[in-house]
């Protein structure tokens, strides 16, 4: 049977053969379609003016998208909205005052920077975000993370007073750490700008949901120790650096017999009734529209039983001291601390853009918007780069904020600025109030709201169950995160996530695809009972891209699964070459011995001398000389195999290496009449083909095809077959 016509598709240069429906399309069609690489590339003037080209359109988009709040806030909706704003904001506001003063000693720097956390950042990212129910402001992850820098730059042994070492200089100490939360503040900000300005916010992606739930569930065993002193009213040194967590809990235990046992009743107290009403609020959430605000419930009483009953003078119970009304001028952060605390500032940069996108996302899934992830960073960047002028911290997003932002009606940023006047308002007038509130409430309401980061613990029975890899990637982030800081940790968490993507493309999912019967689907026969191997022809699917590091894992699988061992073919292939050559050779000596031998003879007719009978010379045929080879070149081996086809549709790349391993594929397989095609090929792939030199002689566009289908559908006809969807031309049938 002659070989069917075929044509090309011009498009990507991909055979399609006629039994299969393919648009019809014109050649202006056709030429539109080419690929980049094939149309005439504009110039460099031209493509300079495009970027450059500025129009009062353009300039208003691009204001718009620098500055959202002017796009929404003329069209919002006053009627439907702003009630549920208000009452939102109010809700939040609320909690940010003891998570404020809470979080700011999680950061090493007095309450009322946490004040000031709570309002300037978060009023900036009201302008400039693009998340509508998101809460920014104080997070425990990230207060402990700038904690660990400030306490490790500033230590208190360091301000220990002349003559008396026991007592130290606690405003000067407290000066210097503000003034290095600010710089790294600085530091933050600047990062997340430049990140958001050069379009990379997809760095976020490499922090997967396994990392960043083992990463905050260390985090929060970090901040839980870091509020035990408070909590047993005793004080130890923190500093950063590996080990530095095993170290502080061995100093706490050392220091449990000094415990303060009215610091320990007031915690334990505290904890218990938070954690109390919060379980109702969470219970009754459907049937209440404002949660209780038990936690500046708890700071009211307990500032006033502190105020009446002298608790600091009488029993030591250690408090927060004094808190400055008013606001403070802005002020220049130090650049001289910047060269210690930059590789802190860029872990920080991203974990905090981490946790605010995921939260982002989350909520505009939800209620239907859209999340610009650069934005976002411009936004978080500007929040905390301005507000280190303000001698603020780095501030984050809290899960449990943003979830009552929205449940209790937000619908916009609206609700982030009530909540930051609401700041403010204590900020000029109540700050003062909270000065004799006990440290230990405020240790007491870090450690309830860590309830949602300690549910993660759950993640770990889960994952054993679902998979193994991400469960090793939880595990190893939390382990690394205990044991050598929240810096370290976090970098050697990366490393390792990356590692575990590397070792499972190298070990990727091979497999034979059949044919399911009277489709043209295919699948793995070893997965499925209902699917049928084509004759003669076996179909390769890998499961992930081909690169440098798995190609020639992937060229041994193909020989491997191909139930051909095809490197001993060429190997016999060559013995029997080299052996009939050698054979020929021998012939043709002997040959030339003959023909002297009978040139002997005639010259004995011609001198009337006997006539000697003529010799039969016998040259070995082809197939004896490769039976003495030890190889039955026309036998089975290579009947039973005709044609492989390389599914490629999985691949997004190749490189070079690739693209040298699937030559030696075509190559090892055509040398022993073995016709090698590739499915599956996106455009893109083609032409890295093409640039790889991939395309030969012997390795043709012919040998491309759309789809598996295709490939069998031609491959069928050519060899005289019946139609793919007949089950006589399948073997190996599983039932």
């Amino acid at each position: 049977m002659g070989v069917p016509s075929r044509r090309e598709d011009l498009s990507n240069g991909i055979v399609m053969d006629p039994a299969v429906r393919h648009p019809v399309l014109s050649e202006a069609e056709l030429e539109e379609m080419a690929p980049r690489s094939q149309r005439a590339a504009p110039s460099a003037l031209t493509r300079m003016k495009k970027k450059i080209r500025c129009s009062g359109s353009v300039a208003k988009s691009l204001l718009l998208k620098f500055i959202p709040i002017l796009g929404w806030l003329p069209r919002y909706p006053v009627k439907e909205w702003l009630l549920g704003d208000i009452v939102s904001g109010l809700s939040v506001g609320i909690i940010q005052l003891p998570q404020g003063l809470a979080y700011a000693l999680l950061a090493g720097v007095p309450p009322v920077f946490g004040l000031y956390s709570s309002f300037f950042p978060v009023l900036l990212y009201a302008i400039f975000g693009t998340s509508r129910h998101i809460s920014p402001g104080t997070f425990a992850v990230i207060s402990v993370m700038v904690g660990s820098v400030t306490e490790s730059l500033v230590p208190s042994e360091n301000y220990r007073l002349p003559g008396n070492e026991s007592v130290i200089d606690i405003a000067a100490r407290d000066n210097d750490r503000v003034e290095v939360a600010s710089a790294l503040t600085f530091l933050v900000g600047l990062f997340q700008i430049m990140l958001g300005l050069v379009q990379v916010g997809f760095v976020v992606t490499y922090l997967s949901e396994p990392l960043i739930r083992g990463y905050t569930s260390a985090a929060a065993i970090h901040v839980t120790v870091s509020q035990m002193k408070s909590v047993l009213g005793v004080q130890i040194s923190q500093r950063s650096h590996p080990l530095s967590l095993i170290y502080a809990f061995v100093n706490l235990c050392a220091k449990v017999p000094e415990t303060n046992i009215a610091s320990l009743l007031i915690g334990c107290i505290s904890i218990t009734v938070l954690f109390l009403v919060k379980f109702l609020n969470d219970k009754y959430s459907s049937k209440i529209r404002m949660p209780i605000p038990i936690e500046l419930i708890t700071l009211i009483v307990a500032t006033g039983i502190s105020y009446g009953a002298s608790l600091h003078q009488v029993y030591g119970v250690d408090i927060v001291g004094e808190i400055p009304t008013g606001m403070k001028a802005p002020m220049l952060p130090n650049t001289n601390i910047f060269a210690r605390v930059v590789g802190n500032a860029f872990a920080i940069a991203v974990v905090v853009y981490a946790f605010t996108i995921s939260l982002a996302k989350m909520f505009g899934v939800k209620h239907g918007y859209n999340i610009d992830s650069n934005q976002e960073l411009i936004a978080l960047g500007l929040s905390n780069s301005i507000g280190s002028f303000f001698q603020c911290f780095t501030i984050g997003t809290a899960m449990s904020r943003s979830l009552v932002q929205e449940s209790t009606g937000g619908h916009s940023q609206v609700a982030s600025a009530v909540s930051s006047l609401v700041i403010l308002i204590i900020i000029l007038k109540a700050g003062e109030l909270f000065e004799t509130l006990p440290k230990a409430i405020l240790a007491a309401v870090v450690v309830v709201n860590l309830k949602g980061i300690y549910k993660q613990f759950t993640d770990v029975p889960m994952l054993w169950r679902s998979n193994k890899f991400d469960l090793l990637v939880w595990l190893v982030t939390f382990i690394a995160t205990i044991l050598l800081n929240l810096d370290i940790g976090l970098a050697v968490s990366v490393a390792f996530s990356l590692l575990t993507v590397i070792f499972r493309t190298q070990k990727p999912h091979y497999s034979i695809l059949g044919k399911v019967h009277n489709t043209d689907i295919y699948r793995d026969v070893a997965q499925f009972d209902q699917v049928q191997e084509i004759q003669g022809v076996k179909i390769f699917q890998s499961s992930c891209t081909l690169y440098f590091a798995n190609a020639n894992l992937y060229a041994e699988a193909v020989k491997k699964m191909c139930g051909t061992d095809v490197d001993t073919l060429i190997e016999l292939k060559k013995k029997a070459m080299k052996k009939q050559k050698q054979l020929q050779e021998k012939a043709e000596k002997q040959m030339k011995k003959e023909n002297k031998k009978r040139e002997k003879e005639l010259d004995a007719i011609v001198s009337n001398s006997p006539a000697a009978k003529e010799p039969e010379i016998q040259i070995a045929a082809d197939y004896e000389v490769l039976e003495e080879a030890g190889l039955d070149y026309l036998g089975s081996e290579k009947c039973n195999l005709h044609s492989l086809i390389l599914d490629l549709s999985t691949a997004g790349f190749l490189d070079t290496v690739s693209i040298k391993v699937l030559k030696n594929i075509f190559r090892d397989f055509q040398e022993i009449d073995v016709q090698v095609y590739l499915t599956g090929c996106q455009v893109y792939i083609i032409e890295q083909l093409e640039a790889g030199n991939f395309f030969s002689k012997s390795i043709t566009k012919n040998l491309l095809f759309n789809s598996v289908h295709d490939a069998v559908t031609y491959i069928s006809r050519t060899h005289g077959q019946q139609d793919t969807k007949g089950s006589d031309t399948c073997l190996n049938t599983k039932i």
